[in-house]
């Protein structure tokens, strides 16, 4: 037996080396690629997400076993990740502060070679990017349970950013206790206000008679258990690491199917990758049948919508701003007559970004 647990532990050993060679042998690759764009362009783009979302695919398609899928692509990620940060290392602004899903979506995304930085609202991810101060920002576009973030809707309507991706959070939520919390002498719940209407049958049953007070993020609500003993917070475990705190009970959302969608903006347009999902403004006069108007196109060039969301257009009283998601890249032919019958019929179209849908 002894012979043959070290002879399957140098056989580990032998392939640890081989993969280590590999993956410096593919960072070596990546550098000779961003020489390559250097050389070509006077402002080349390192980080191509229809590319990456290519590379991942391929992964998950590929992969027999015995490690599923999903996993094979989060390594994947990260290496890629740490690759392209020898070409050009990232920062990625996110709705702050340290320790909230924005952050675990960003890394998700981006892997954790990135730079990234957290910031206190919505609109200034957008001007943070905007400036040029990050490469590219996350913010909450919507939730399963909850619904969509208008704040982050509205932000679209006066900025030029480009939407160049998407990722879909499972969102796990703990009641977190501190160092100093005497658990039976509890009269507060500390939570961001979404979280608190996520996990309201489970504190309404467990919890009846303690004070819910939202709080500005999650991270916020764990860091205040550092000053108090009377208080437990509702947070994610990055929030959990971060501010060394201990899981009184996990998993308390309401829906286990509670999932976060996010955004990623940027500054440049993303060419197709194969499967791809557009966003638009579509705003137009009011009027009797302008919705359908809005929404026939796409049925009669049999295109799916998978978001339809209406915002006060903030021009006049009572007129709107229909959020359309949809799937297929601007440049496919029968978006672009969808684009083209909504133009002609006299609607005003901003588009906001074709990306790949989320591979992880």
């Amino acid at each position: 037996m002894t012979d043959s647990l070290d002879n399957l532990r140098n056989q580990i050993d032998e392939l640890d080396q081989k993969l280590q060679d590999l993956l410096n042998e593919r960072a070596t690759l990546a550098h000779k690629v961003a020489e390559v764009k250097i050389a070509t362009d006077p402002n080349p783009v390192f980080y191509r997400p229809e590319r990456e979302a290519q590379v991942l695919r391929k992964v998950k398609e590929r992969n027999q076993g015995p490690l599923d899928g999903e996993t094979m692509a989060r390594f994947f990620r990260e290496v890629m990740s740490a690759c392209l940060a020898l070409e050009q290392r990232m920062k990625v602004a996110f709705l702050g502060p340290e320790g909230t899903f924005t952050q675990q979506a960003a890394l998700k995304h981006f892997g954790h070679a990135v730079e990234s930085v957290p910031l206190g609202a919505i609109d200034e991810v957008f001007r943070e990017v905007e400036a040029g101060a990050a490469h590219y920002g996350v913010v909450p576009v919507e939730n399963s349970t909850e619904g969509v973030v208008n704040h982050t809707l509205d932000t679209f309507m006066t900025s030029e950013l480009k939407i160049c991706g998407e990722v879909e959070l499972r969102i796990h939520h703990h009641l977190l206790a501190g160092q100093h919390t005497q658990r039976d002498k509890v009269t507060r719940v500390y939570s961001h206000q979404q979280t608190l209407a996520q996990c309201r049958q489970w504190l309404d049953a467990h919890m009846p008679g303690v004070e819910r007070i939202a709080v500005s993020s999650n991270a916020e609500a764990a860091r205040r258990l550092s000053d108090e003993w009377n208080a437990m917070a509702i947070a994610g475990e990055m929030a959990e690491e971060l501010y060394g705190l201990e899981a009184v009970q996990r998993n308390i959302e309401d829906r286990p199917d509670n999932t976060t969608r996010f955004l990623i903006i940027g500054r440049q347009d993303t060419p197709a990758s194969g499967k791809d999902k557009t966003s638009l403004m579509v705003s137009g006069k009011n009027r009797p049948g302008l919705l359908f108007e809005v929404l026939a196109p796409f049925r009669d060039e049999g295109i799916n919508l998978t978001r339809l969301e209406s915002r006060p257009s903030r021009t006049a009283n009572w007129s709107y701003v229909f959020f359309v998601d949809c799937e297929g890249h601007k440049e496919d032919g029968n978006l672009q007559a969808v684009l083209d019958k909504l133009e002609a019929a006299g609607n005003t179209i901003k588009l906001l970004g074709s990306y790949p849908k989320a591979v992880l």
